[in-house]
């Protein structure tokens, strides 16, 4: 009997069973990777993006982000996230982090996507067709773990570059499957033919990529030449020119090109970045330019050996012509290979594009002042660079490949969960910087608030603020900085020097006038002028609950009572959480007897904060005048725990368990008092109350 052999089919179950299978594995691969980000806290940015953000407190608000915000104005879809993330956990890190995982294990999988299906373009599929998945998968999962990735990933106010990421991908993947063609569907090719897509009541694939492209538009600038590269993309796998492209579906063109309109409003009404981008920054287009061919090259040599990861650049500008030109001939030579590629090898020209089109917005003329050089610009870039790698390698020695790419994903992945550890605190992170780029000077500047928020560290917080100003003497943070740590170290004329050179060049810092009112508040006779920078402070903002408290304590000390309960209480409207301006209107209101409405006060202060121990001593202070004696008894209590070594707590619960007849444990507290503090009179007079009670 002969029997004839029937060649095997993949069966389309099969297939998708695959395609399953590889996108577990590029999720487990970025959970693995990122499974130690959960619990790091809000870091620099985050702070005025989320935690100081009052506009992601309600969803109706989310998107009209703060015009001010470097990092939020003008990303109205990325704010909406925050909301999101703030209306289900709060300001809960892990939830944020959860949050920023997600989109970039989606981003890794849309990667996934638009690999594999341009892989089987007619263009390609001879060559890499047959391996078509497996190199998809390398290339998604070598992007999703790769460490350059981390500051896109594991720090919470990027998200506005891995949300416009997966917009990206996801515009390009819409299309791509928009123009594919199903050879089971009948009667679909002549209509394939005017349109270049399928009908619109079988496929909604082109509108959907109108959407991501819009929705990326509202995420980051950056999204800017999504609509280029699919065009792009068009004339390399699939019309092989631009005019058949436009011919065939200039109305899907016309729709990507019309989301430039959103981008644009929203770009003019974010008024540069708050100062940190554009043309009228303080950085010249041409300087700016010039140390791009240095970021570029540093780059590519971090995608290829990502051993020294840095979370901020600062602001250093290129001026030696000994680092400039290697680098610029370096860039040059590829963007000259990437012309000659686009006209040779499409496809090779067209990953050279992606990376430079969409560094374009950020490494190019446009000046970003506030950082020269950032690792997360590299987030879609890097899929560039990878690509080319892959399959560069699989055309060298073929399957064998695999191995290589599986072995450097794991390594990959064991290097990010490394980096993710710099990212724990801002304690961490900055020293980190500062280890790392000892010229620069923001690092040492945010390095040195942290420490002064440290018990003992004051003196180096104060070093690392010097060491800015000397970086930097233009610097108006730095000075501002340095002069907060020395009127917390108590050295007030030297405080008052640097805020002052602040203000010299910076006049309409609001902070720094705070600030320098607090200084010259503590200087005899000086009250006035302390007035009047914190007034000036809030015609500057006038939402500044911190001026507004300060200038309560001002008027409250010059005796001007009602004045500073009105200060106080305009502080706490605009920030009801603010402990601080709780226990100065409980102060104020107790000195005008109003004693039941100071407790309060005090008890929402340590309500907020249960370590307050003027709080808990000024509380049990009221109860007691309100004869509530047992509740006095506890405040005091917790006074005396919280700070052992304060005299006058341990007198005053002396004085209440001595009204609540428990003698012994009075006459322990009066002891107590005087070890602490041996001239303290009150607590004299009461064990001389005692005793000559007992005779």
């Amino acid at each position: 009997m002969n029997m004839s052999m029937v060649p095997a089919r993949s069966s389309p179950l099969g297939a998708l069973q695959t395609t399953g299978l590889a996108c577990v594995a590029i999720t487990l691969a970025a959970w693995a990777a990122y499974h130690n980000s959960f619990s790091r806290e809000f870091i620099f940015d985050d702070l005025p993006s989320i935690v100081d953000n009052p506009t992601i407190r309600h969803l109706g608000s989310a998107l009209s982000p703060p015009v001010s915000s470097a990092t939020a104005g003008g990303r109205p879809v990325t704010n909406l996230t925050f909301a999101l993330n703030y209306a289900l956990g709060g300001l809960n890190p892990w939830g944020y982090h959860a949050f920023n995982l997600l989109v970039h294990t989606l981003a890794g999988l849309a990667l996934f996507g638009v690999v594999r299906r341009t892989l089987l373009r007619p263009v390609l599929r001879g060559r890499f067709g047959t391996d078509a998945m497996p190199l998809a998968l390398a290339v998604a999962m070598l992007w999703t773990v790769h460490p350059l990735q981390t500051e896109s990933v594991t720090y919470i106010v990027q998200r506005a570059e891995s949300l416009m990421g997966l917009f990206y991908l996801l515009t390009l993947y819409c299309f791509i499957r928009g123009v594919e063609k199903r050879s089971q569907e009948s009667g679909v090719r002549s209509q394939e033919k005017r349109s270049g897509f399928r009908p619109l009541a079988t496929n909604l694939w082109p509108l959907a990529s109108i959407c991501c492209c819009l929705l990326g538009m509202a995420s980051k600038e950056v999204m800017a030449s999504a609509p280029l590269i699919v065009l792009l993309y068009d004339r390399t796998f699939v019309a092989g020119t631009f005019l058949e492209a436009w011919k065939t579906r200039r109305q899907f063109y016309a729709g990507l090109a019309a989301t430039w309109l959103l981008l644009g409003a929203l770009v003019a009404g974010t008024q540069g970045r708050g100062g940190s981008a554009g043309f009228g920054t303080d950085v010249s287009s041409w300087s700016y330019a010039l140390t791009q061919f240095l970021a570029i090259v540093h780059y590519l040599r971090l995608s290829l050996w990502p051993d020294s990861l840095v979370f901020d650049y600062g602001t250093t500008l290129a001026t030696r012509a000994a680092d400039i030109v290697p680098c610029a001939a370096i860039v040059l030579l590829l963007v000259a290979a990437t012309a000659y590629a686009l006209w040779r090898r499409p496809a090779i020209g067209f990953a050279g594009c992606w990376f430079f089109a969409i560094l374009a917005p950020s490494s190019s003329v446009m000046p970003v002042s506030t950082q020269t050089m950032a690792e997360h610009r590299m987030y879609l870039p890097l899929a560039a660079v990878i690509t080319l790698g892959v399959l560069g390698l699989y055309a060298l020695i073929g399957p064998r490949s695999l191995i290589v790419f599986a072995v450097a994903a794991v390594g990959l992945g064991w290097m990010t969960t490394q980096r993710n550890k710099d990212y724990r605190s801002e304690l961490a992170i900055w020293s980190d910087t500062a280890a790392k780029r000892p010229g620069n000077e923001r690092a040492h500047s945010n390095l040195g608030v942290i420490l002064a928020s440290i018990p003992g560290q004051l003196p180096e917080s104060i070093r690392h603020l010097e060491t800015a100003v000397r970086l930097k003497p233009d610097f108006a943070d730095a000075h501002y900085n340095l002069g907060a740590s020395l009127g917390q170290a108590g050295r007030m004329p030297e405080a008052i020097v640097q805020l002052e050179a602040a203000l010299q060049l910076k006049p309409d810092y609001a902070e720094a006038h705070n600030s320098l009112g607090s200084a010259l508040a503590n200087i005899p006779g000086r009250m006035p002028e302390a007035m009047g920078h914190f007034e000036m402070a809030l015609r500057l903002k006038p939402d500044y609950a911190e001026a507004r408290n300060n200038l309560g304590l001002a008027l409250k000390q010059v005796g001007r009572i009602d004045e500073a309960i009105s200060q106080f209480e305009a502080a706490l409207r605009l920030k009801p959480d603010y402990a601080e301006a709780h226990y100065n209107l409980g102060t104020s209101l107790g000195l005008t007897g109003r004693v039941s409405e100071a407790i309060s006060q005090f008890e929402e202060a340590v309500r907020l904060r249960p370590d307050y121990v003027e709080a808990h001593y000024n509380l049990g202070a009221c109860l007691g005048q309100a004869g509530r004696i047992p509740e006095a008894i506890v405040q005091f209590e917790d006074a005396v725990r919280l700070r052992p070594d304060f005299a006058e707590a341990h007198g005053d619960l002396g004085l209440a368990l001595y009204k609540a007849r428990r003698i012994p444990e009075a006459i322990a507290q009066c002891n107590a008092a005087l070890r602490i503090k041996p001239d303290f009179a009150p607590a004299h007079a009461l064990l001389e109350q005692i005793q000559a009670a007992a005779k």
